[in-house]
């Protein structure tokens, strides 16, 4: 008999934690190799934790909802067969009368001890030794999110941590950042004599005022009160944190897309007939959208501090409503290799996966520009809000039938067309309104230009 340590896996370049949904499994019950443990769910998508070993679950070391740092030991698995579950401490036989090894003292680990819950029998290998000034500890982590949002290491020191021994955890600095910095400041620990007398200061130390906690909001009257589900407290971080990121700004304008919905509605059917598949506006837009990318290369870019990346590949997210009403970005990647028909299969085979809840956490990475249709609701147009670390987003609105003006050789004419609002919103950090306008004329050139006789 053996235990098999089962380990939370990796989701994701980015992603360090996940949270725990439902276990399939208890304690005692049998488990086959390969077969679903658990369900969990990242910032990016919910999946399943498969066994890696068959036998029975020993133990379960967190609950459902707990939050657990990636490489923590998650389960136990009792088998059958003798296997090694860890890795052994090699053991070296001692000859008489010698000495013991002397042995190498603890490491100190910092990475994980703030978020994970006390009995977690995991840490990390990796030590990190960067250490602020000042008595009190900060993880990697805590000090990476204070960098990208600006926080100073006064305000890390006067901000209230509910970690062990007030550390400031990751849940406190985000809390603090979606607050608007608005947080009770944590009582400095008053100095002892000697403390005072080494720094140079014979003052008295005033006492610092208790700390306050915002009072509770007070309903009145016929209130329903929700409670956000994971998904949408997510999304409202990743909004927040947007845009105290990046410098939105919005263009709009204004395509005839009168060729491309004729050219549709004429080849709709023989294409599912030939294809299988069925072709929505989505895929002519994002074939016009490529085109401008590869012209316009800096709208395919991630900022990193001063450094501009320009992304070589196009992958191209799609905005995806799901059955709840949350929003979730499935990635096409390679997007500019693709003809228009391998463009539609994986535009309805992602948004097949996004509702239905099967999107693997790769379906969501890695995406370098994002496209959203506003329109799909019967909105005329939007202010999209930049999906980060993209520096643009692109949203279509509905299209409408209006009448309009039409310039000929043979002067102005009247005429029903079919027309689309569009609206581009982008990161003035590195993009400026001319660039972002020109940007956004071109795919309205494009959808313009759409050849009403091409194939497919």
């Amino acid at each position: 008999m053996a235990l098999v340590d089962v380990v939370m896996p990796k989701m994701g370049e980015s992603i360090m934690e996940a949270t725990i949904l439902r276990w399939h499994k208890k304690p005692g019950d049998a488990v086959r190799q390969d077969e679903a443990l658990m369900d969990i769910a990242t910032d990016k998508v919910d999946s399943e934790v498969p066994s890696t070993a068959e036998g029975t679950l020993e133990e379960a070391l967190f609950g459902e909802n707990d939050v657990v740092p990636v490489g923590a030991v998650i389960a136990r698995i009792r088998t059958a067969v003798e296997a090694e579950a860890t890795a052994a401490i090699p053991t070296t036989p001692v000859e008489a009368g010698a000495p013991p090894a002397p042995q190498p003292a603890p490491t100190p680990v910092s990475s994980w001890e703030e978020e994970a819950p006390a009995a977690v029998p995991y840490l990390p290998t990796e030590t990190h030794t960067l250490k602020p000034a000042g008595a009190r500890f900060y993880s990697p982590l805590v000090l990476n999110i204070a960098a990208s949002e600006g926080i100073s290491m006064s305000e890390l020191e006067a901000m209230p941590g509910t970690g062990a021994e007030g550390r400031v955890t990751k849940k406190d600095i985000l809390d603090y950042v979606a607050n608007g910095r608005r947080t009770t400041v944590r009582t400095p620990a008053r100095p002892t004599p000697a403390q005072a007398a080494s720094n140079g200061t014979t003052a008295a130390v005033s006492a610092a005022p208790p700390a306050t906690s915002p009072p509770p909001t007070v309903t009145t009257g016929n209130v329903e009160v929700v409670e956000m589900d994971r998904m949408r407290r997510l999304i409202a971080d990743h909004m927040v944190k947007s845009k105290a990121t990046s410098a939105h700004v919005t263009s709009f304008a204004e395509a005839d897309v009168t060729h491309m919905v004729q050219w549709r509605e004429r080849i709709k059917k023989e294409y599912e007939r030939r294809e299988g598949e069925k072709i929505t506006y989505t895929p002519l837009m994002i074939e016009a959208v490529i085109r401008c990318l590869r012209r316009h290369p800096l709208l395919n870019s991630s900022l990193d501090g001063d450094r501009i990346l320009i992304k070589k590949d196009i992958n191209l997210g799609m905005a995806t409503a799901l059955p709840s009403g949350n929003l979730i970005v499935p990635v096409i990647k390679g997007a500019d290799q693709l003809n228009l028909v391998g463009l539609t299969r994986q535009v309805n085979q992602l948004a097949d996966r996004a509702r239905s809840n099967r999107l693997k956490p790769d379906d969501t990475q890695g995406g370098t520009f994002t496209l959203t249709n506003v329109g799909t609701f019967g909105s005329l147009m939007g202010t999209p809000i930049i999906n980060q670390p993209q520096v643009a987003i692109l949203a279509t609105g509905a299209i409408k039938k209006r009448a309009v003006v039409l310039e000929g050789p043979e002067g102005d004419s009247i005429a029903i067309r079919h027309m689309m609002f569009l609206s581009l919103s982008y990161d003035h950090r590195i993009i400026d309104g001319a660039l972002g306008a020109t940007f956004l004329s071109d795919v309205v050139k494009e959808l313009e230009r759409f050849d009403g006789n091409r194939g497919f």
